[in-house]
C-alpha cells in the first residue's frame, strides 16, 4: 500500500476508537487530526495521543510518517 490518504486515517483511528467528532487534514505523509472522544476524560495528553497510537497499531509506524493531533473530550469539544 502507498501512502494513506487522510480518509483512511480517519477510518483507522474510528476503528480502533470511538469518537464523536474526528477530522483528519494531511498530504499522504503528515497528518493533522482532531479527535473528540468520551474516551479521553480523565486522562493527560499524553495518555490521550497514546490512546490513539495504540487505535493506530503498527500503521503509525509503517505507513503514518507525522501525525498532530488535538484531542478532545465532548465537553472540551463543546466549550
Amino acid at each position: 500500500m502507498g501512502e494513506p490518504t487522510p480518509e483512511q486515517v480517519r477510518a483507522f483511528i474510528a476503528a480502533g476508537l470511538p469518537c464523536e467528532h474526528l477530522e483528519v487534514e494531511g498530504d499522504g505523509r503528515h497528518f493533522f487530526a482532531t479527535i473528540v472522544s468520551a474516551e479521553f476524560e480523565g486522562l493527560s495528553r499524553v495518555r490521550r495521543h497514546q490512546r490513539v497510537y495504540g487505535a493506530l497499531g503498527d500503521r503509525m509506524r509503517e505507513q503514518i510518517h507525522a501525525l498532530s493531533m488535538k484531542t478532545l473530550t465532548p465537553a472540551e469539544h463543546a466549550g
